[in-house]
């Protein structure tokens, strides 16, 4: 027997008793910080970016408004249908370091004879429990109550502690992984960026002259009726793109022939290059081959249809995914809580086109870095995304018990 059978059978051999987390936890929401954002402040404010980049992306206040403290653990409360954030969880590492922001729970042990934070947190991390009331089609916002409501399995606390071991081991891997796989994404930036440096004499395009540039216009916002679960009619949305650059069929919602057939314009095939244009701006995908159904897009998302011969989409897919497209969205965005990617502003868009052989060298080249640094079929991606199944089979696994019974 393995070491945690061992003390299963030793010290909770007829199961585990489940409990309301809020009688393990207290539970604390955190308050607004727009008004007090600086550039390089003392205090890193705890947002839902911050949680769902694993802490990579920061936002900064001088102010302390709501002061978290070593092994608090917090909770994404809001996001979008379908996304990636909702009820993941953070431990704080130091006091004195971080101010928590609304919309995410910071939950702090009663007890702490009674849990370990890291036991804790392993278990909330995207509870299943509350990813139910996420329904695919509207924002999800979770409330106090139905966060301290859920139940949880809470074994003795060496057997929690050997959980923890185990499942540290999982992610340490997983981290050393990740970041091989940053190091080279750097890599391949750098050769992204010389090899656009070093486009000489070429011509410079207006986008327009080279592509058609469109976005849905007439309707902004469909009811929660007209989001079909089944249908015969793909709609991409911004949450639909992956992270080798295409898009994720299996998460698209559907919409009536009606809807599809109200502008051509957006209507998406092969070749076609999708930006976003809200919220997260200048997400890029290109599609490969031909949807396998009819496709249409919603209003936060461009289409970029490529009509110009001498220009090779996927020439144009590489360059939106440079330093040079990044700046220039930074340059012409609008709107400030929520930053806005405008029609009129996409279309200002000049670009470097040079010789076709040339611009199929860049493509080789950049095509070649791109699988290996976001192929989920082989290489890195691919094994990171198995020993993240492998540690989510594991962590399921571990952290589920016979319930003790009176």
């Amino acid at each position: 027997m393995s070491k945690l059978e061992d003390l299963i059978q030793e010290l909770c051999p007829n199961g585990v008793e489940n409990k309301k987390l809020g009688n393990i936890v207290n539970f604390l929401n955190g308050k607004g910080h727009e008004k007090d954002i600086v550039e390089n402040g003392k205090y890193i404010v705890v947002n839902s970016k911050f949680i769902s980049t694993e802490g990579s992306v920061c936002k900064y206040s001088d102010k302390q408004i709501v002061p978290l403290y070593k092994d608090n653990i917090l909770m994404v409360m809001s996001d979008l249908p379908n996304g990636k954030a909702l009820a993941k969880c953070f431990i704080v590492n130091a006091n004195d370091k971080y101010t928590l922001n609304q919309r995410i729970a910071s939950l702090t042990i009663k007890d702490r004879n009674q849990a370990n934070p890291k036991y804790l947190y392993y278990i909330l991390n995207r509870n299943k429990q509350l990813l139910r009331y996420d329904n695919g089609v509207d924002q999800t916002n979770l409330r106090k109550d139905q966060i301290i409501d859920i139940t949880i399995p809470v074994p003795p606390m060496p057997v929690q502690e050997e959980i923890v071991r185990i499942l540290d081991s999982f992610t340490e891997l997983t981290a050393e992984l990740t970041a091989e796989l940053t190091a080279r994404k750097k890599q391949y930036e750098y050769y992204k960026q010389y090899c656009f440096d070093n486009i000489i004499n070429a011509p410079i395009k207006h986008i327009t002259d080279i592509a058609l540039v469109k976005a849905r216009v007439g309707w902004q916002r469909l009811t929660r009726a007209e989001y079909l679960q089944i249908g015969n009619y793909y709609l991409i949305t911004g949450t639909d793109f992956d992270m080798a650059g295409g898009i994720n069929f299996n998460s698209c919602v559907y919409v009536t022939k009606d809807r599809y057939d109200m502008d051509v314009n957006i209507q998406v095939h092969k070749n076609d290059i999708l930006i976003t244009k809200d919220g997260t701006l200048g997400k890029v995908a290109i599609l490969a081959e031909e949807p396998s159904k009819p496709t249409t897009l919603n209003s936060g998302v461009f289409r970029i249809h490529v009509f110009d011969k001498e220009v090779l989409p996927k020439y144009l897919y590489h360059f939106f995914t440079s330093k040079y497209f990044t700046d220039f969205v930074e340059s012409v965005k609008t709107g400030s809580t929520v930053p806005h990617l405008t029609q009129q502003g996409l279309i200002s868009l000049n670009i470097p086109v040079p010789s076709l052989e040339e611009q199929k060298r860049i493509v080789d080249i950049l095509d070649r870095f791109d699988q290996l640094c976001n192929d989920i079929t082989e290489g890195l991606p691919a094994e990171i995304e198995a020993r993240q199944k492998q540690y989510e089979y594991y962590r399921d696994k571990l952290l589920t018990f016979k319930e003790k019974t009176a």
